[in-house]
């Protein structure tokens, strides 16, 4: 009888910590799909490595002597193409410097907060299991040339609406993202004019001391305007609102306006992605009575499904971003099986698309 071997994930640890190479290495001895190859403790290691022993993906220090994670990850990237995971810390540098990491190349991030607490521990854990899984199942994309931005106000020619926007009155944009979507929104959102007329809600599945210098760093690359969102914004044109991490974000109508609630976890148990695009959907469907365009793009799982099938009820306009251009083609695999896309676009796309709008 011949055995049928399953082939074992190769895994580089780079990290300037001991502790944090040891920790990393106690969690993925336990499962037996994963085998680490090596550890490094700078970037001039890790590139070495990188390259000797080809792993199949690397998880990456930010901070490191010698050579940092930055420019380990782009020496990497240009020698010996790999699935990166950048382990940063949670602070406001350490947000800027993953964000950098991601346009760079690297296929996502995990904060490293592992202390003592046995909680903090098993959070750590899981978290780590459940990034790498995601990015083992991703496709690496190189990035694309440099991204000309929408100039700060365009005047649109009169186009005739496509069959599937006909008669549909698109008033507000809701859009979704998880792993890949940092660098895919920004692709989105660079595309879309300063005066663009309808209000942009995004959720996107980001600790809570990540959105706040995301959002910022959006700002200054987009035309438009693009900040965190806070309990009592309005959407209004010409604005973009990322919901804040660490808790759930809905809309509601006012009169004639549609505002910002900000809502503790606790408050939607059902809801296992923080913040949840599902809600966040669906709550804009019903405060706009859907006249609005529900866009997801890449990530893992089916969060959004739910929210878009809400709005195809209701009447309005769905993109899915496809699945050639998805770093995870999950989210939108969800919306395309489930039969709830109107569209089906590569990501160079989908910011036009959106822009035609006007």
């Amino acid at each position: 009888m011949i055995l049928q071997h399953q082939t074992k994930t190769r895994i580089l640890i780079v990290d300037d910590s001991s502790f944090m190479r040891m920790a990393i290495r106690s969690i993925l001895s336990k499962e037996p799909t994963f085998d680490v190859v090596g550890t490094a403790a700078d970037g001039v290691e890790a590139l070495e490595k990188a390259i000797a022993l080809k792993p199949d993906l690397i998880t990456m220090d930010i901070e490191m002597p010698r050579m940092d994670g930055i420019a380990t990850l782009k020496q990497i990237m240009a020698k010996a193409p790999t699935k990166v995971i950048m382990v940063s810390s949670v602070t406001n540098e350490g947000a800027k410097s993953t964000f950098e990491a991601l346009e760079a190349g690297a296929i996502d991030y995990i904060s490293n907060r592992v202390s003592d607490s046995g909680d903090a521990q098993n959070i750590f854990r899981q978290e780590l299991m459940r990034k790498i899984k995601e990015a083992i199942a991703s496709h690496i994309h190189r990035m694309p040339a440099v991204i000309r931005p929408a100039p700060p106000s365009i005047t649109m020619p009169q186009q005739q609406p496509s069959a599937k926007c006909a008669g549909k009155k698109i008033q507000y944009v809701g859009i979704g993202a998880s792993t890949g979507g940092p660098v895919a929104l920004q692709e989105v959102l660079m595309r879309i004019p300063a005066n663009f007329p309808y209000g942009i809600m995004v959720a996107i599945h980001m600790p809570k001391a990540f959105t706040g210098p995301y959002a910022d760093r959006l700002n200054d690359k987009c035309s438009m305007t693009i900040r965190e969102a806070v309990d009592g914004d309005i959407l209004k044109p010409g604005l973009a609102l990322i919901a804040p991490g660490g808790m759930h974000t809905t809309l509601v109508r006012q009169g004639s306006n549609i505002f910002v609630k900000t809502q503790p976890t606790s408050a939607h148990p059902n809801f296992v992605y923080i913040p949840s695009i599902d809600l966040m959907l669906s709550s804009m469907v019903e405060a706009t009575n859907g006249a609005m365009l529900g866009v997801i793009l890449t990530g893992m799982g089916s969060d959004g499904f739910k929210g878009m099938q809400l709005l195809k009820q209701k009447g309005g306009v769905t993109i899915a971003q496809d699945e050639a251009t998805s770093t995870i083609y999950g989210m939108p695999k969800a919306c395309v099986d489930g039969g709830v896309a109107d569209e089906v676009l590569p990501l160079g796309q989908i910011g036009t698309a959106i822009t035609k709008l006007m």
